[in-house]
């Protein structure tokens, strides 16, 4: 027993054997990692976006989170009964088209690359290539249908905690003065440190995304691309993903861009998109994150690559809030925002105090 007393009474210590079991839970809970970041994703700022607006209207809570939820949901049933059907039907257009070259290549009236197509076909196995080509969408669909589940669930789950936070507080705090308190208030101490990193990256994605969807928006209004409201709308949704979110709204820009001015757009849209995407990756992503956390460009920038080599895309998110985690619990820089800005708000006081004495 007075090991065991000895063990709570050092706090370090404590904090440590803690902190590597929440380590190894992660790790065990890793196939879970997606729905889990999603939720805390969600969840963080769409709290941030009802307290914002609780605290200027006076709304009730359950009016705001319900109005802010349903606002979302619409969001995204607006992109899929619009783009759904295009790419639906633009891919039946391009397997048939691909089907009538096979049977029929002498329908290709360029001579120069009739001869290509035929020259490929015969080297190549089409029908086996197909085959390969079905299985590998099959794991496209399958994988974001998991997706898909991944985020229902994520928007769900975040819907409970948003709508019930003042039960769940209430509820949460009876585990602080528990027989096992000092567990949960040393769980409680990582989280409160981890969400204030998290949400400071989450500011900065906000601002990537902002301005990756005014770049391309413009871009693509000079392009004359239609519904720029709607693709304005699905860029900004995307981005918020980092780095992959640009690479992903390629797929719809392109088909519709296809449509609007064929191969030579496709083309366009695809050099703005690499652009873009180059912007956020080297520019924005680090100039912006160390500007939020407060750390050298070059430590963000290190960080990122380290996160995304290890962790994927995934790692571009977590990367920076884990780093500047570990800096703050070894106390090589505490991550307080708001303490930071009041304090040099107070050192920028007191410079000018001194200006005016002097």
């Amino acid at each position: 027993m007075e090991y065991w007393h000895a063990f709570l009474k050092n706090v370090r210590l404590r904090r440590f054997v803690v902190l590597v079991f929440l380590m190894m839970m992660i790790y065990f809970c890793r196939d879970l990692m997606t729905m889990v970041l999603l939720t805390f994703i969600f969840t963080l700022v769409i709290t941030r976006t009802v307290l914002w607006i609780e605290k200027r209207t006076g709304l009730r809570p359950v009016i705001t989170v319900t109005a802010v939820f349903s606002l979302i949901i619409l969001a995204v049933v607006m992109l899929v009964v619009t783009y759904l059907p295009t790419l639906t039907d633009q891919g039946i257009a391009y397997t048939k088209l691909l089907f009538r070259v096979y049977q029929r290549p002498r329908m290709i009236h360029n001579p120069q690359v009739r001869s290509v197509v035929i020259n490929f076909l015969q080297s190549v196995n089409i029908t086996k290539q197909i085959k390969d080509s079905m299985g590998l969408i099959f794991q496209y669909v399958t994988s974001v249908g998991t997706i898909g589940l991944s985020l229902l669930m994520s928007l769900l789950l975040s819907f409970f905690f948003t709508i019930e936070l003042r039960q769940l507080r209430e509820f949460s705090e009876k585990f602080l003065s528990s027989t096992f308190g000092w567990f949960f208030q040393d769980v409680y101490y990582f989280g409160k440190i981890f969400v204030q990193t998290f949400g400071v990256v989450l500011e900065a994605q906000l601002f990537i995304a902002v301005c990756n969807t005014v770049i391309t928006t413009i871009c693509l209004a000079i392009l004359q691309m239609p519904e720029l409201p709607i693709l304005a709308l699905m860029i900004f949704l995307l981005s918020l993903i980092p780095v992959a979110g640009v690479i992903i709204s390629l797929i719809p820009l392109t088909i519709t861009g296809y449509a609007v001015g064929g191969i030579q757009y496709v083309i366009y849209i695809v050099i703005i998109i690499a652009i873009v995407h180059l912007l956020e990756t080297y520019i924005l992503n680090p100039q912006f994150m160390s500007a939020k956390t407060e750390l050298p460009i070059f430590y963000t920038f290190v960080v990122l690559l380290i996160g995304e080599h290890f962790l994927g895309v995934w790692g571009l998110i977590v990367a920076v809030p884990i780093f500047t985690f570990f800096l703050d619990i070894l106390g090589v820089q505490k991550v307080h925002p708001r303490e930071r800005r009041h304090k040099k708000r107070v050192q920028k006081l007191k410079s000018t105090l001194n200006r005016h004495g002097k």
